[in-house]
């Protein structure tokens, strides 16, 4: 047996000793937030790196109620408390499903993110839509309204034309608006989405789960703009078409919560959110609600069997605030 004198020895321990360092061994978890400014292995003593799941509610299977309350076996649907990070109900949350308008949300967002309340929009052919019953509000070529104008009306009144406005817009096209879409969603969390358009008009590859919506959701309530819009009632205002002509247009809020068409259970009240309806996705709603102490809670429902049904199973959701 050949034996190692012990200089040799201690090098060979130091050199193992780096190579665990460089691989990042150490007691900073891999899933830490960092930044090229400071690295996590800085003054690492007494400092806390927030993980994905510390911020978030997290849930990886259904959850039951108390109260026995559940939804159809086809639907999916969750109920998160954004202040506790605790997922109050679940169920086939991480099911991949078509999510019709509730698409908005994440157009709305990536158009809040990348572009400018003021900036103008100016429409091309994308906002032709044919597609039979799609909701829109009868833009031609050449009409131009502000991205306020444009989120007003893709909020409020679900227009698909106007959603296809802002796409090509901010994105150049609505091709390359989707990659934005996916691009920002992955960076989110909501990696069991993927988009395709930014109207949520039937499309092959285009689909979510209930989870990545309530990540998308809670992200884009962090704007005020945002927030502000899907609390209203009604919206008007005047855009220029193309031969530089005013254009009045007034639309309700599709949300029957907002609309009078539902009533929120005694002591919760809703702020907003995003109605969505196709033969294909069902019926959807997503929801931003607060309890008596103002405490907010994100509810969301996907591919109900009718809209009566959505709004009776909403309101039995939003019930299990108060319990």
């Amino acid at each position: 047996m050949k034996c190692i004198s012990k200089p040799i020895i201690g090098v060979v321990t130091t050199i193992m000793m780096l190579s665990v360092s460089i691989c990042g061994c150490s007691s900073v978890p891999f899933s830490a937030k960092y930044s090229v400014e400071k690295s996590p292995v800085d003054n690492r003593e007494n400092q806390y790196f927030p993980t994905f799941a510390s911020e978030k509610c997290v849930v990886n299977e259904d959850i039951s109620t108390e109260s026995g309350f559940e939804i159809n076996e086809k639907a999916s649907g969750g109920l998160f408390d954004l202040n506790n990070k605790r997922t109050i109900y679940a169920k086939n949350v991480n099911l991949q499903v078509m999510p019709a308008s509730l698409t908005k949300v994440m157009t709305a967002y990536v158009a809040l993110k990348y572009g400018k309340l003021d900036q103008m929009l100016t429409a091309d052919e994308s906002v032709l839509i044919d597609e039979s019953g799609a909701q829109k509000i009868g833009l031609e070529v050449g009409d131009e309204m502000t991205l306020d104008q444009a989120l007003h009306l893709m909020l409020i009144y679900s227009a698909n034309d106007v959603a296809n406005l802002i796409a090509s817009n901010i994105g150049g096209s609505i091709e390359g608006f989707a990659e934005l879409m996916n691009k920002e969603a992955a960076l989110l969390g909501a990696t069991r989405s993927h988009f395709v358009n930014p109207n949520g008009l039937n499309a092959d590859d285009h689909y979510v789960t209930a989870y990545d919506l309530y990540l998308i959701f809670d992200a884009a309530i962090q704007y005020d703009t945002f927030s502000e819009i899907i609390n209203m009632t009604e919206y008007s205002t005047n855009y220029q078409n193309a031969a530089g002509e005013s254009v009045e247009v007034t639309r309700k809020n599709t949300n029957g919560f907002l609309s009078g068409n539902a009533t929120a259970p005694s002591g919760v009240t809703v702020i907003g959110g995003k109605t969505g309806t196709t033969q294909a996705a069902g019926h959807c709603l997503i929801l931003l609600a607060k309890d008596k102490n103002g405490n907010p809670y994100i509810a969301v429902i996907m591919r109900d069997e009718d809209g009566d049904k959505l709004y009776s199973d909403m309101t039995s959701l939003l019930d299990e605030i108060t319990k």
